[in-house]
């Protein structure tokens, strides 16, 4: 007979939504149950944000030894030991995955179960030989990649997220299928370590993010020998000898074939739902995910969903911020909301590309009329002296200067998106970011002089003219 275990708190999943909340929960002496099927820490630890930003970090040491002409230094061009590359990232994952392991979540109180879970009623989970009853549980199953429905595909050895981190060599050829974030990212990263790449997308490259700022990224990637098709459609995917791959390309109407040694698929992410018996629980999902409303409630009142499998943005950060806010119902029952325009939105490529709040698509959408702030890096002091001049940011406004949204592109932009979550959730407005006083030389400063700009027209304006030569008369 099954072993009946009553927790406070079940969480199924321990990726970073999952940990977050049983981590709060032991910390205040709450009962927890944390099950996991696979490997703790998820797919950020384990196949995602640590490995890809470890591998963009190694590609990008390759990539400044080719760079260094503008400083007077001579230009390298970098022996890579990919096996070493690998190594590298191998390191990263170990080094952080202590803080993510069943051992030190164990000693903190929590309750871990390596099983598989399932919903056995509406308020009951079976995890191996043991059922759990808790009062309230928690779905932080996360994401895997969505693999496309492309003639051939199955028969063809593809990479995804998953494993191609696993490689110990480096690929001769790497096609990608997806222009998305993941795929854009790890296509730099290969082309820098030496892979010929070739980027298949059947959209606009990173389709959701803001056009000119997307330019900025798929033009410096076109310069480094990225090659990017777009709009393209994938008809057919074959083998090609021993261990290549032939895709099917067709592109303006017109179909031709490109030949490869790896492809990697970077399709999209879908919500892992499956074998979780939803529906003997009575919590509705589609392909997007769990459906909850922006308390993170499901259809069924005991539980809850956060992070990827919970259909909203796809980042760490999300998961993380769904967490904290489901801790706070959960052990203090207080009332919460999900804020959509305070998530940032990072694309990690060099350069970075970093968005929150509206665009100007979405402010036009609203019937916002919106003011538009820019201002370019070349026009920064510290950008000069980097050499890192390319891009920009640009900031909107409504009609009383309250900041909607900012986009940047160019060096750093994921660190600096930040200030302006602050900024919209703080509600503040152009003239306090005018105010701000950054360090002086400092990339963020081109915040500032975008917020500045707002109040430029009035240097020109009669009645203002005529006001400071009045005050003048006054000594």
């Amino acid at each position: 007979m099954a072993e009946l275990v009553t927790p406070d708190i079940c969480v199924i999943g321990a990726g970073s939504g999952g940990l977050s909340v049983a981590a709060a929960a032991a910390a205040f002496g709450v009962g927890v149950v944390l099950i996991e099927k696979g490997e703790m820490g998820g797919d950020c630890l384990n196949f995602g944000c640590v490995p890809s930003k470890a591998l963009l970090a190694a590609a990008r040491q390759a990539q400044t030894l080719r760079q260094g002409a503008a400083f007077g230094i001579a230009d390298v061009e970098p022996t890579v030991d990919f096996a070493a590359v690998a190594r590298h990232v191998e390191a990263t994952i170990a080094e952080i995955a202590p803080n993510d392991s069943a051992a030190r979540f164990t000693a903190l109180g929590v309750q871990v179960m390596r099983a598989e879970a399932c919903f056995v009623d509406r308020r009951t989970v079976a995890a191996g030989d043991r059922l759990i009853r808790a009062r309230r549980f928690v779905i932080a199953t996360g994401s895997a990649p969505r693999i496309p429905p492309i003639p051939g595909l199955a028969q063809v050895a593809f990479l995804t997220n998953e494993t191609i981190f696993a490689l110990r060599k480096r690929p001769a050829h790497l096609l990608v299928i997806g222009a998305g974030p993941v795929g854009l990212e790890l296509a730099q990263a290969f082309r820098r370590l030496g892979s010929e790449v070739t980027v298949i997308e059947a959209a606009r490259p990173l389709a959701t993010a803001d056009p000119e700022a997307a330019a900025v990224v798929t033009g410096a990637l076109a310069r480094e020998g990225v090659r990017l098709l777009a709009p393209a459609t994938v008809v057919e995917a074959r083998k090609q000898g021993r261990s290549g791959v032939r895709l099917l390309v067709e592109t303006a109407g017109r179909e031709h074939r490109l030949d490869g040694s790896h492809l990697l698929v970077a399709a999209g992410r879908r919500p892992n739902v499956e074998g979780l018996g939803l529906d003997v629980a009575g919590i509705a999902y589609d392909e997007k995910g769990i459906a909850v409303g922006n308390r993170l409630r499901t259809t069924n009142r005991r539980v809850y969903a956060v992070g990827d499998v919970a259909g909203g943005p796809q980042f760490t950060h999300v998961a993380g911020y769904h967490a904290s806010l489901v801790v706070r119902a959960l052990l203090f029952r207080l009332p919460i909301r999900v804020d959509p325009t305070i998530i940032p939105r990072v694309t990690f490529t060099d350069p970075e590309l970093a968005e929150i709040g509206s665009s100007e698509a979405e402010a036009e959408a609203r019937g916002i009329l919106a003011h538009v702030l820019r201002w370019p890096f070349s026009e920064n002091d510290r950008a000069r002296t980097e050499r890192r001049t390319e891009g920009h940011i640009k900031v909107l406004a409504d009609r009383r200067g309250r900041i909607l949204g900012a986009s940047i592109v160019g060096s750093g932009a994921g660190e600096m998106i930040g200030l302006w979550g602050l900024a919209i959730g703080q509600r503040l407005t152009l003239k306090d970011m005018a105010g701000w006083l950054p360090a002086y030389p400092t990339t963020g400063e081109i915040g500032r002089r975008a917020a500045i700009a707002y109040f430029a027209p009035m240097t020109l304006k009669a009645s203002v003219r005529r006001l400071v030569r009045l005050l003048s008369r006054f000594g």
